[in-house]
C-alpha cells in the first residue's frame, strides 16, 4: 500500500519522539516543526541515488531526530538503531556526525555553518556539470548567525541556482521567542534584497511545500529560499506554540499521550509503527 505524504509525516514524528523518549534527552519541538518539510523533500522531491543525487545539509543540527527518523522510514537504518540515538557508541549522535554515520552529507551542530557547506556542494556540482541540487534547512533563530549572511550574499553573487535554503521559521529558539531575543524580521524582504528567489509558505501544507520546491527547482539565475512558517512541536498539542519542549525530557506519561495524538492523525490504523516484537505505538 502506498503511504501518503501526510501519513509519512506523522510516522516521522512517531519515530522521532520514540527515539527522544528512549534517549531521555534531545530536542523534540524543533524536530517536529520540520517533519512536513523533510517529508516533501525526501519522499517527493529529492533524487536519492546515483551520481547526480541531491545533497541535504541539516544546518539546524539539534533537530537531528527528525532526520534520523527519515533514514529509518526510508529503510536506511533500522528502528532498533534509531532507538539507540544519543547513546554511547551509537552512530546517531545528538547532532549529525558524518564520521560516525556516512549516510549524512555533512556533520553539523555549530549553528550557522551548514549554509556554507551546502554552497560548497553546489559549487562542486556546477564545476562537475552535475544536475544535482543542494538543500539546506536552518532555523529562524539560527539565522542570527553572521555566517548565514555571508552565504546569503555569496550565492547570488555567483549565480548558484542549484541551491535551495529552507528556513524552519517556528518563531522560537533556545531562550525564547526569536523576535524578542534578536529579531531577524523581515526575513523575506531581506533575502530578496540580497538577490534570492524567495518563496513564503505554510511549512505544514505539504502540497504547498511541493509547489515551492518545484518552483525553486525550475527557477534559473538565482538561488532560492523557502521561508516556511511552522509551529514548534507540530502534531503534539501539548508541545505546540510554546518553548517548554525545546529540549525537555519526554517521560513515559507524556510519551504515551503524544503517541495517542499522533496515531489518531493516521488515515489507517495499520500504518502505526511496530517494534520488532510486533508491539504497537510505544516501540
Amino acid at each position: 500500500m502506498a503511504i501518503s505524504l501526510t501519513d509519512r509525516a506523522v510516522r516521522l514524528r512517531l519515530r522521532a519522539i520514540a527515539a527522544l523518549h528512549r534517549a531521555g534527552s534531545g530536542h523534540a519541538a524543533g524536530a517536529l516543526s520540520m517533519a512536513d518539510l523533510l517529508t516533501a523533500l525526501f519522499f517527493g522531491e529529492m533524487r536519492l541515488e546515483g551520481e547526480a543525487r541531491d545533497r541535504f545539509v541539516l544546518s539546524k543540527g539539534h533537530a537531528a531526530p527528525i532526520l534520523y527518523a527519515v533514514f529509518a522510514e526510508l529503510g536506511w537504518i533500522t528502528q532498533t538503531e534509531l532507538l539507540s540515538m544519543r547513546q554511547s557508541g551509537s552512530r546517531l549522535q545528538g547532532h549529525p556526525d558524518r564520521t560516525a554515520l556516512p549516510l549524512l552529507d555533512a556533520g553539523t551542530g555549530a549553528l550557522g555553518q551548514g549554509a556554507s557547506v551546502c554552497l560548497g556542494y553546489a559549487l562542486a556540482a556546477r564545476l562537475r556539470g552535475s544536475i544535482s541540487r543542494n538543500y539546506c534547512v536552518m532555523g529562524d533563530g539560527e539565522s542570527q548567525e553572521g555566517q548565514i549572511w555571508e552565504a546569503a550574499m555569496y550565492a547570488p553573487a555567483v549565480g548558484l541556482d542549484n541551491v535551495c535554503f529552507i528556513i524552519d521559521a517556528n518563531g522560537y529558539q533556545n531562550e525564547g521567542r526569536t523576535a524578542e531575543i534578536l529579531s531577524v524580521a523581515p526575513m523575506g524582504p531581506a533575502w530578496r534584497a540580497l538577490g534570492w528567489n524567495v518563496l513564503e509558505i505554510d511549512g505544514h501544507d505539504i502540497p504547498g511545500i511541493q509547489t515551492a520546491l518545484r518552483q525553486a527547482r525550475e527557477h534559473r539565475g538565482q538561488p532560492s529560499l523557502i521561508l516556511a512558517r511552522t509551529v514548534k512541536g507540530k502534531g503534539v498539542p501539548f508541545m505546540e506554540r510554546g518553548n517548554d519542549w525545546h529540549c525537555r525530557v519526554i517521560d513515559g506519561e507524556r510519551y504515551a499521550q503524544a503517541v495517542v495524538c499522533l496515531e489518531a492523525q493516521l488515515s489507517d490504523p495499520s500504518l502505526r509503527l511496530v517494534d520488532e516484537s510486533g508491539a504497537g505505538g510505544g516501540m
